[in-house]
């Protein structure tokens, strides 16, 4: 297996990625029901994402933190959600790579889920 190399790689990660979030019931729904995501206009978006917070390329400009808490206000992103969500990226990560932006990857998702399940618990508080 090679190491995350560039966007082609992270495009293929998203994909994978949602693949199992939109397979899984138990969070399926945010994604269908509460968001209603457009996945062939969402995976580009988040291709920018990873590429700025993995090889500092720039191009992502949304309030990641803002929208997660927009989200939240409609139906409460629970931790559940959140260890699911990350369980379903490293178990992606883990079977299309490995290396050390592999590894970094996974680190920076560990790091925004647990931000972003702060923030949605504090204002729920």
């Amino acid at each position: 297996m090679k190491d995350i190399q560039n966007n082609d790689d992270l495009f293929l990660l998203v994909d994978e990625f949602y693949k199992k979030l939109l397979a899984d019931a138990s969070i399926s729904y945010i994604f269908t029901d509460v968001v209603k995501i457009n996945l062939k206009e969402h995976l580009p978006i988040l291709v920018t994402f990873w590429s700025q917070s993995l090889f500092n390329t720039g191009g992502y400009y949304n309030n990641l933190t803002q929208m997660h808490l927009d989200i939240s206000k409609k139906e409460y992103l629970t931790p559940e959600l959140f260890k699911i969500w990350l369980h379903h990226f490293n178990t992606t990560v883990n079977e299309l790579f490995t290396g050390e932006n592999a590894e970094k990857i996974k680190t920076q998702a560990l790091n925004i889920a647990t931000v972003l399940e702060i923030k949605t618990r504090q204002q729920k508080e």
